[in-house]
């Protein structure tokens, strides 16, 4: 039971090494880190968000995520402001330089990821889908604990 190649928590944690490597030199052509990539990608989906919707949906805290974005308003791909209505919220946009990022990375970095895996399509998506229920499995577990102490 103690054996490292046994444990679920360990094949993850490596395949998530694994796809980071991947990732790295299709990244660097876009000059993004992994995190910033994921960043993008939510943002290319829903535009202008409030850092705290950016943050739960990144499964990120504040602490984490700012330092994010302070680069990635450097870099010019996005900005932030005050929220007209709401002041204490902060409001994250993507620039046209962000915006036109997304055309690029279409255009290789999710072919070239898909490609690496060696899955199909269909099969990607049911590895996802499991994945997400294993998340959200432990994450219930782990709020059970905490309720519980």
């Amino acid at each position: 039971m103690l054996s490292l190649d046994k444990h679920l928590c360990f094949a993850i944690y490596s395949a998530s090494h694994a796809f980071s490597r991947a990732y790295k030199p299709l990244l660097s052509r876009l000059e993004l880190t992994y995190p910033q990539y994921l960043v993008l990608l939510t943002l290319w989906e829903d535009d202008r968000q409030p850092v705290k919707s950016l943050g739960a949906r990144l499964h990120l805290d504040s602490g984490t995520l700012s330092p994010l974005l302070k680069r990635l308003e450097k870099q010019k791909l996005v900005s932030r402001s005050r929220d007209e209505d709401d002041e204490r919220k902060v409001i994250v946009a993507l620039t046209e330089k962000g915006k036109a990022l997304q055309s690029e990375a279409e255009k290789f970095v999710a072919p070239a990821i898909y490609s690496a895996t060696g899955c199909t399509a269909e099969e990607a998506g049911e590895l996802r889908d499991e994945l997400i229920r294993l998340r959200q499995s432990l994450e219930n577990a782990a709020d059970d604990s905490n309720a519980a102490a």
